[in-house]
């Protein structure tokens, strides 16, 4: 077993549809779109098609249908068949002229079953056979007005983004998070008195939402899928409440059962919820070229953790605005580009000075490669200096496109570098080194107080002063490193103070973005009264608060904050790192904060027995692989730490990082304040 495996998962998960794609119209929801994307590029995609006359288009209701040339459409979905995807579905091949239609879907027959709520004891009775897939296979016939047109509808696992051979997202499952104390409140409103949930830790599978109890298990399906690819009978385990209703529902997943039994390798699945610790996730702290290049150039349209790179220096154009919409965008992505792939590994393994260095080497060799007049230059590596390198293949037409995955990666660097974002960087880590000091000396309303001088309005604030987006990030960085504190009338004055300021400041905005619209509930700067910006703002740390009481639950993980001593500062300790040195501490002792799920009676067994005799637990250090799932996203620091760190404590064990989504410090805010994180929407 190698950790390779997330990138044949994908791409043999790709082939089953890429077989079925010859001289098709291929319609792709977003995150499916960004699996291929990432697993094998749309190229490879296009290639199997093999018909210029055919198209790839978004799946949407507005999808334009296909023409009387074009017999025949496959349908790439994320999502369970259901509600709006097949009514969407139903309006496309209606106005089209398919004799041949095929749906392919990212969730199995099994959760089709729960979200038609076919009772478990029925589904059991229906092993082998898929009654939803073949009642919508005559639907498809139905609407293509003949009943002996061809349809077919399977189930293929496009679970995964695979953005290094350590490292896969889930893009269907972006917007999960997890829980919050606040949540608990709208989750009692709709149960009886005497069944209220006293915090987030009697939260279980049976007080969650429909909606996202059915995420979840299309979630489970996915990564149980992935278990199997992967030969393995997993042990799950959780930190955290929502990661412990994942790991339950993964653990006893009916259809896991068979196969767990002929899985000859073993694995353990540890999910960690992303709220036990924010501060790593807005932190600037990670000396990645890679984290900065996705948190200051523009996201990809329909991407959750890929970015534009302008390609228009590689042109005769103009590098104007005008011009930036005429030239298809570049990307971080180049999965078939062997060169650039390496570049890329490094760029995620090293830290930012290497990284840069990386990137003119790579140049450097690819112009000597192709006979390009390179001035070589040592000494330090500036943006001027990689555009030179880049600017050489401008105008060799057969350079530039051998070498193109390349020079987008060059180009990030260099607008990355360029871009004035790019300075406030060590503004923000400078900053965030001071709370860390201020913390252990001060009281949270001093801490405050420093804030206070930074909250400035829209006419007083220059490029180096801090957005109110920005102060948002502080705010989370102050409240999430912190932890619980105790409440007394200095604080309540200090926050109050903040409140105001920023309640003003967001006022005062000439134009709301689409998060301080969230916020807010205001679409305009010119509807936002102070009365509504102050509400709003009252609510936010009402959300500050429940994020320093994250770790409340926990025994042993209480704290990410390393006081200072006379010899060293103080410092900030990854919750993730904790996890991964208690998994692999040498004395193995029972782990207090991490749980294990039981997959059934046999493992209940072993725990009674456990406290008679000898009958070892389950623990996660027990397998030669560690599959470890951040719900709610991952910075690319953390997974490359926890890559380096799991061989440098155990020896010879594997460690996968899988999540939900890679972080930049401005999307925890847009997260954290989504509506719809209870009521996940799921196309129907």
């Amino acid at each position: 077993m190698n950790t390779t495996g997330v990138l044949s998962f994908t791409q043999q998960a790709w082939e089953q549809v890429l077989a079925k794609a010859k001289r098709a119209v291929v319609y792709l929801d977003a995150a499916c779109a960004e699996s291929l994307h990432w697993g094998c590029g749309s190229s490879r995609l296009l290639e199997a098609v093999g018909s210029p006359a055919c198209y790839l288009r978004e799946f949407e209701p507005a999808a334009v249908g296909g023409g009387a040339e074009q017999p025949k459409a496959v349908f790439v979905l994320s999502s369970l068949l259901k509600g709006r995807v097949v009514e969407t579905l139903r309006d496309i091949i209606c106005r089209s002229h398919f004799q041949y239609c095929v749906v392919v879907t990212a969730v199995n027959h099994a959760v089709h079953l729960t979200a038609n709520h076919v009772p478990a004891a029925a589904a059991a009775e229906l092993e082998g056979q898929q009654p939803v897939f073949e009642q919508l296979e005559e639907k498809l016939c139905e609407w293509m007005g003949n009943m002996n047109y061809t349809a077919e509808v399977l189930h293929v696992p496009l679970l995964l983004a695979p953005v290094a051979p350590h490292l896969a997202l889930t893009p269907a499952f972006a917007s999960l998070f997890p829980l919050l104390p606040q949540d608990v409140h709208i989750l009692n409103s709709a149960r009886p008195d005497r069944r209220r949930l006293g915090s987030l830790a009697e939260v279980d599978a049976a007080a969650l939402t429909p909606e996202l109890l059915l995420q979840i298990r299309c979630l489970v399906s996915g990564l149980s899928a992935l278990c199997e690819h992967l030969g393995v009978r997993e042990e799950c385990f959780a930190v955290g409440s929502l990661s412990r209703i994942i790991a339950a529902d993964l653990a006893n997943f009916a259809p896991a059962k068979n196969r767990r039994k002929t899985a000859s390798g073993r694995a353990s699945v540890v999910f960690v919820d992303r709220t036990l610790d924010l501060t790593g996730a807005v932190g600037h702290h990670g000396d990645n070229l890679v984290e900065k290049i996705l948190a200051v150039l523009p996201q990809l349209p329909g991407h959750t953790s890929d970015v534009i790179v302008n390609m228009v220096e590689l042109t005769a154009l103009q590098a104007e605005e005008e011009s930036q919409n005429v030239v298809v965008p570049g990307c971080l992505a180049q999965s078939n580009d062997p060169a650039a792939r390496a570049l890329w590994d490094a760029l995620l393994n090293t830290r930012h000075k290497e990284a840069v260095m990386e990137v003119r080497r790579h140049l450097v060799e690819a112009a000597s490669r192709a006979n390009l007049p390179i001035k070589m230059s040592m000494g330090r590596v500036t943006p001027g200096q990689l555009m030179s390198y880049i600017q050489l293949f401008k105008n060799n037409r057969k350079s530039l496109g051998n070498h193109c995955g390349l020079l987008q990666l060059g180009l990030a660097t260099v607008q990355t570098l360029r871009h004035p974002q790019a300075a406030k960087w060590d503004n923000f880590l400078a900053f965030e080194r001071l709370l860390l000091q201020s913390i252990g000396e001060s009281t949270m309303s001093v801490v405050l107080h420093q804030l206070l001088p930074m909250i400035k309005p829209l006419n007083q604030r220059s490029n180096d002063d801090y957005s109110p987006e920005e102060l948002l990030v502080l705010l989370l960085y102050i409240y999430s490193v912190s932890g619980e504190f105790s409440v007394d009338k200095d604080l309540g004055e200090g926050e109050e103070k903040v409140k105001k300021a920023l309640a003003q400041v967001f006022c005062e905005e000439s134009e709301l973005s689409p998060l301080l619209q969230k916020i807010t509930g205001c679409d305009s700067s010119i509807n936002l009264t102070f009365h509504k910006s102050k509400s709003a703002v009252d609510e936010l740390f009402t959300s500050l608060r429940d994020i320093a009481g994250a770790r409340n639950l926990m025994k042993q993980f209480k704290s990410v904050y390393v006081p200072g001593t006379h010899t060293h500062q103080a410092s900030y300790k990854p919750l993730l790192k904790q996890v991964v040195e208690e998994i692999f501490n040498p004395e193995r002792p029972d782990p207090v904060d991490i749980e294990h799920m039981s997959s059934g009676l046999t493992d209940l067994l072993k725990t009674g027995f456990s406290m008679f005799m000898k009958v070892s637990r389950p623990h996660p250090s027990d397998h030669p692989l560690l599959i470890l799932f951040v719900v709610g996203g991952v910075t690319v620091s953390e997974a490359k730490m926890i890559k380096d760190l799991v061989p440098s404590l155990k020896p010879g064990t594997q460690v996968i990082v899988l999540s939900t989504r890679l972080l930049k410090p401005l999307n925890i805010p847009e997260l954290l304040f989504a509506t719809d994180r209870l009521h996940p929407d799921l196309g129907f």
